[in-house]
């Protein structure tokens, strides 16, 4: 194992590697709550969604971590599978077996665009500045999760009459009271470098929230017939994206643009979505090293960890297509298992595994509350903002794009749309101040693409 991981060569140990797993898995195990909640408002059986979400993130960690040995797990993406829902199958009338087909494509894009190296020279082409606001603003957009998921804030909207105000709703439940209790337990192993900690945090908030009754064990239900019924959903719903989906999809020719725009929409999220989350967690931590950086700008084939990591994410999307589901894609909550010191592919492969799991312990996995793993996302939050200290804010021209990155992601909770809002604010700064030979021609296409999203967003 210490051959094919290499646990000495990166610092770490067995241990380590599977309590980050661990700790991962325990902070992204609402997606096996979430994802078939959303996707089954289309039609799609709900049990059926459950099994593909679980298969869909086990495969796709499992490639990650055996074939590019980097601590990253994979699942549908949240943002993705609401663009799924919500405004591919609701507000544009395509069938949810026409969606998957969507993003099936969107997958086969994704893979070519890596296999041709397009990928790497999109994350070389980012200006260093950039890339260490994407790694701060990560860490703001996480806490932002953490807060919001526990239920800890409540956010006003504008209105015509003015602006409402986002209250902080400490100590007006029990889930809020958990919160603070883990929030303020994590401060403390994390301060006294305790191992495990964010672990530990997790098990004992959780513990601690039974007598609060915030987590409720009368709701735990393993029914036998329920998960057969559930695979035989499953097999129903198996390889229709190409099947059902394709066939229609390229049926209407008076579709094709919105088709086209479609895949369009979900490619460029799901691309630079997995971008910034590992060049935010993988250039502070050392998961992709100055060698490993080299290695992606002047080997041949897959011959460094990016390399083979952008690969793994890429066929994600289309495995999880066949399955049922929508876009898999590499989870910004890997930093959890990362800041706990995962540092290897045994941290995703531990993932897959505890995915694989939950098959028969689901009901048990869905009782760890938000307000459990609500504190974790912060404190990595705090940890990550860090990379702030090394943008120069007192240059406004490389200011602007470093505060739009961070700020962005957070406000619109996407990371696509602050790498999008920065990309376009750079190219605008450096062609004014006629710099425009400092514009990577790759950055510059892709501020075009992102301000192109946007207009088709808002028609």
């Amino acid at each position: 194992m210490e051959k094919f991981f290499k646990f000495k060569q990166y610092g770490t140990t067995f241990r380590t590697e599977v309590v980050a797993g661990f700790t991962t898995f325990f902070t992204m195990a609402y997606i096996l709550i979430v994802n078939p909640s959303i996707l089954s408002m289309t039609g799609l059986d709900r049990g059926a969604v459950f099994l593909a979400t679980i298969f869909a993130s086990a495969i796709a960690t499992l490639i990650m971590g055996l074939f590019a040995n980097v601590p990253y797990a994979l699942a549908p993406g949240m943002g993705l599978n609401a663009f799924f829902t919500f405004v591919v199958v609701f507000g544009l009338g395509f069938t949810p077996y026409e969606a998957l087909a969507m993003v099936f494509i969107c997958g086969l894009i994704n893979i070519f665009i890596t296999v041709t190296r397009v990928r790497k020279h999109i994350v070389k082409s980012i200006p260093v500045s950039l890339q260490h606001a994407i790694g701060g603003g990560i860490g703001l957009f996480i806490a932002f999760i953490g807060f919001n998921d526990a239920k800890m804030l409540l956010l006003a909207p504008f209105t015509e009459f003015g602006t409402g105000y986002t209250e902080l709703l400490a100590f007006k439940s029990p889930s809020q009271v958990l919160f603070i209790f883990g929030l303020l337990l994590t401060i403390v192993l994390m301060a006294r470098k305790v191992k495990g900690a964010m672990l530990i945090s997790i098990v004992v908030t959780t513990l601690v929230g039974i007598p609060l009754g915030v987590v409720n064990f009368a709701t735990a239900n393993i029914d036998p017939n329920a998960v057969g019924a559930a695979f035989t959903a499953l097999g129903g719903i198996f390889g229709k994206a190409v099947t059902e989906g394709l066939p229609t999809l390229f049926a209407d020719p008076t579709r094709l643009p919105v088709v086209l725009t479609t895949i369009f929409a979900f490619s460029l999220s799901d691309t630079f979505d997995t971008i910034g989350t590992f060049i935010g967690t993988g250039r502070r931590t050392g998961i992709f090293s100055e060698e490993d950086e080299k290695a992606l700008e002047n080997g041949k084939g897959f011959s460094s960890r990016m390399d083979k990591a952008l690969f793994a994410d890429a066929i994600a999307t289309s495995v999880g297509a066949l399955l049922g589901t929508s876009n898999t894609t590499t989870y910004i909550e890997s930093a959890a298992g990362i800041e706990e010191g995962g540092r290897t592919g045994l941290t995703a492969v531990v993932v897959a595994l505890l995915f694989l799991v939950s098959i028969v312990a689901a009901p048990f996995v869905g009782l760890v509350p938000a307000s459990a793993t609500g504190p974790i996302l912060v404190v990595i939050g705090v940890l990550m903002a860090g990379a702030f200290a090394d943008i120069n804010w007192t240059d406004f021209a490389e200011a602007v794009p470093a505060f739009f990155a961070a700020a962005f992601m957070a406000f619109f909770y996407n990371i696509s749309y602050g790498i999008g809002f920065a990309f376009i604010s750079y190219v605008v700064i450096k062609v004014v101040q006629g710099k425009v030979k400092e514009i990577h021609p790759i950055l510059g296409v892709a501020a075009a693409l992102f301000v192109l999203n946007f207009v088709f967003m808002a028609i």
